[in-house]
């Protein structure tokens, strides 16, 4: 494995992000850094992980209200951007990949008008060029028909192959930051490994960083090289290993999955009220 780039790509310090009238904490105190390497955000459903990745992104809607101390992207403030700015940023120098293509991809264009379109906005390519590039990134995601899927609807093809339709539009630009946000919690077990290897070599081609959302602590452990843990929407822990895990709510998550290698005949029960006082949370 390569030496990690330790100069950061974006920094975040102190991440709020607050819904509605009474201003609920969705993000609360948030912090970190990625530079060019893998790192993983975990955490359950409502944890805030998805959130946080969205804040960074800007891809909130209006009711968030989103404060940082410092939401810095490549030297620029995030949080000082006007929307036509972030527009200009997003899927150029930084990528969002969704879980699920089904609902991701344009159900009414084909995959290459799609993916063309990325790289007309994107790389200012022309009609053909465009389409040229389309099929060349397909072709780099393993696709082997490039021609056939290019002619073809998202209802058309399999989910993962709608997943690597999904990583050919949004690197065909190399972005510098790729936030992929349970990118293969709709696939089969079978075909979740293949994308992720594909992910992590398209990343490394383009020196980028990425970050992994996922609520599967032990594949973020496999393949990141540091992960985040969240719970009620604050940064708990941050590991190198899972070996290190120290916060009760990180063990908790890992007695939680099953582990092929120790078997056992009941999963562990998340004890909230420990996990609560550990936390430090506050209603």
């Amino acid at each position: 494995m390569q030496d990690r780039d330790t100069s950061p790509i974006l920094s975040v310090r102190n991440l709020d992000v607050r819904f509605g009238r009474n201003a609920i904490a969705a993000v609360s105190g948030v912090s970190f850094d990625v530079g060019r390497e893998r790192v993983g955000i975990v955490g359950e459903s409502g944890s805030g992980k998805s959130t946080t990745g969205r804040a960074v992104m800007r891809l909130l809607p209006p009711k968030a209200v989103v404060t940082a101390d410092r939401l810095d992207f490549l030297g620029q403030d995030m949080l000082a951007k006007t929307g036509r700015q972030m527009d200009a940023l997003r899927g150029k120098d930084m990528a969002l990949i969704m879980q699920d293509p089904r609902y991701s991809l344009n159900p009414v264009l084909t995959i290459g008008k799609q993916i063309a379109e990325s790289a007309m906005l994107h790389l200012g390519l022309g009609g053909k060029a465009a389409l040229d590039a389309a099929r060349a990134m397909l072709t780099r995601v393993r696709i082997a028909d490039p021609d056939r899927v290019m002619a073809q609807y998202p209802h058309q093809i399999s989910g993962g192959m709608g997943q690597r339709v999904m990583i050919a539009m949004m690197l065909i630009a190399k972005p510098k930051l790729v936030i992929a946000d349970e990118p293969t919690s709709a696939l089969d077990v079978s075909v979740r490994k293949d994308v992720l290897v594909l992910l992590d070599e398209l990343v490394r081609e383009n020196s980028s960083g990425l970050i992994l959302i996922s609520h599967d602590i032990r594949m973020v452990a496999a393949f990141c090289q540091r992960i985040i843990v969240m719970y009620r929407g604050k940064a708990v822990e941050e590991l190198v290993s899972l070996e290190a895990a120290q916060h009760p709510y990180t063990r908790a998550l890992i007695a939680a999955m099953p582990d092929p290698r120790h078997p056992v005949r009941r999963l562990a029960v998340m004890d909230r009220a420990a996990l609560d006082a550990a936390a430090e949370v506050t209603r």
